[in-house]
């Protein structure tokens, strides 16, 4: 196949290869972020460093923001096609460098680089759908069958890392996206089409922007965690500062930049930015649940990583059923926000009911709410992205879908950072009081000693201890159970930025629908 501009329509068939090609590299970046969720206590378990669990996530988050407008914008400029093709070469190779990882440092570094290639999977990959099909309906139609895949991959995800965790160790997982990428890289570079763009100037990177966004964020991310280890007090005025003056220089850089990594002209669309914020707030919600929900199970209920990836494999599927039951009736609706708002409020419910349920939930009932957030969330992942790439011009729809995936990943850092603080913090609170309160005397320094680090619930149970590991359990779910609660609240304020949106309609769907009567 060669690499010609496609000027006609695609054909039916090369429109499936295409979008099949697309579909296999966002499986990469869907496959690792679920999987690796059931792997976390394994991993921790292994090479040690609790403190460091959120920064597995963090750093693949980190640098994945700030690769995606960044190669969201060279896409506009020089077309789509290698970018997918090189970012599905560097992931698969970065996913080989972590599964060698012998310390918890250097499996921080390889996500590092993996995010990078995440980044330019998500900056180009979904950009991708509304340059192959310009006409709404068309693009809609094969949108949501992009995201009926991708969230298959989703509801697998959860299963298969437990699976192979347990059944083979946690290095497993990575090895997995070795054949996943090299199938994708041979469908990408035969039946991905190369789109040439139109001329336009030379192109200005605003490699600036990019560096005050990572040091906003990663200053942001490290104030998040000394906040609840109370820190001194010089660190914490030192990242405040940074933080601050970081987010001040980046609003003055994209003032005057010639091509603005944050455009102000697509951030001034007033219901453009509100998605751009419930973006942000639903990634946290994501993020949280698929990080630390397997921690919650392994670590607070005791259960091992099959029996943890049932109870997280519902949220995947109950995403993928929910989407697929969006996708068929969206564009029938005449207020669309309607179901991304049930949503909000179903998984509300959801986390409050989890964090509620404290360390008496039954298997049954804990599958079914994290079912129920599955639900909930995948009436909103699929809504927000087209709903924006129908409100934002033409001329910033690729830099508005990569900027709704880039935000989405915000959330998901500021989310987990500052989860990952409260658990460290609030585990060491809690296990003090219920080991006191189990016993009238003071208990022996090597009790205090053993459940001081939390990790300790993740390795096999020392049977000197044994009659102590419910009470430190009890304190590792009512950790947790702080971040639910904060997800919850996240949700309900999600909900209430959506009621303050304008009505959305479809263009062409709504004129279709309002001309059918008249033909009957």
């Amino acid at each position: 196949m060669t690499d010609s501009v496609v000027a006609a329509p695609l054909t039916f068939r090369r429109s499936l290869l295409a979008v099949l090609g697309l579909a296999l590299v966002l499986m990469l970046s869907a496959l690792d972020q679920t999987v690796i969720g059931n792997a976390m206590p394994y991993i921790v378990a292994d090479l040690g460093n609790f403190d460091l669990y959120a920064w597995v996530a963090t750093s693949y988050l980190l640098t994945s923001i700030i690769t995606v407008p960044i190669f969201g914008r060279l896409g506009d400029y020089y077309g789509r096609k290698y970018f997918v093709i090189a970012a599905t070469l560097l992931f698969t190779l970065s996913s080989a460098l972590c599964s060698f990882a012998g310390t918890m440092q250097t499996l921080i570094l390889w996500r590092a680089v993996q995010g990078i290639a995440g980044g330019m999977l998500v900056g180009t990959a979904f950009a991708c759908i509304p340059e192959l099909f310009p006409d709404t309906r068309q693009r809609l139609r094969w949108q949501i069958l992009f995201s009926t895949a991708f969230s298959i991959v989703n509801a697998l995800g959860p299963t298969l890392g437990g699976i192979l965790t347990e059944q083979y160790g946690w290095r497993s997982v990575f090895y997995l996206n070795l054949p996943l990428g090299a199938l994708a890289l041979v469908v990408s570079w035969i039946y991905l089409p190369y789109i040439k763009p139109p001329k336009k100037a030379a192109i200005r990177l605003d490699w600036l922007g990019a560096l005050l966004i990572m040091c906003a964020l990663g200053s942001m991310q490290l104030l998040a965690e000394f906040l609840p280890s109370n820190g001194s007090a010089f660190s914490l005025i030192g990242l405040m500062l940074a933080c601050g003056l970081s987010a001040a220089l980046l609003v003055y850089q994209q003032r005057r930049a010639h091509s603005p990594i944050l455009p102000p002209a697509l951030f001034a669309i007033g219901p453009v930015k509100q998605l751009f914020t419930i973006s942000i707030l639903i990634g946290a919600v994501l993020f949280t649940l698929l990080y630390f929900m397997p921690l919650l199970f392994q670590g607070g209920y005791g259960y091992s990583p099959k029996q943890a990836a049932w109870l997280v494999t519902p949220m995947g599927v109950s995403i993928t059923v929910s989407a697929i039951i969006n996708g068929r009736i969206v564009t029938r609706m005449n207020n669309p926000m309607r179901l991304p708002q049930m949503g909000f409020l179903v998984a509300a419910s959801a986390c409050a009911l989890l964090a509620l349920l404290g360390s008496r939930g039954h298997f049954g009932v804990l599958m079914g709410l994290m079912m129920m957030a599955g639900i909930g969330i995948g009436f909103i992942l699929l809504n927000v992205t087209i709903f924006i790439q129908t409100l934002a011009p033409r001329e910033f729809l690729g830099i508005a879908t990569a900027l709704t995936q880039s935000l989405r990943l915000v959330g998901g850092l500021l989310g987990t950072a500052l989860t990952g603080a409260a658990v460290t913090k609030w585990y060491s609170v809690h296990v003090a009081g219920k080991l006191l309160d189990g016993s009238n005397a003071v208990l022996p320094e090597s009790v205090q000693r053993h459940f001081a680090d939390p990790q300790v619930l993740l390795q096999p149970v020392a049977a000197q201890f044994v009659s102590y590991y419910p009470l430190a359990r009890s304190a590792m779910v009512n950790a947790i159970d702080i971040g639910l609660a904060v997800c919850a609240l996240l949700a309900l304020l999600a909900f209430w930025q959506s009621t303050r949106l304008p009505l959305i309609q479809f263009p062409g769907v709504a004129v279709k629908q309002t001309q059918k009567p008249q033909e009957s």
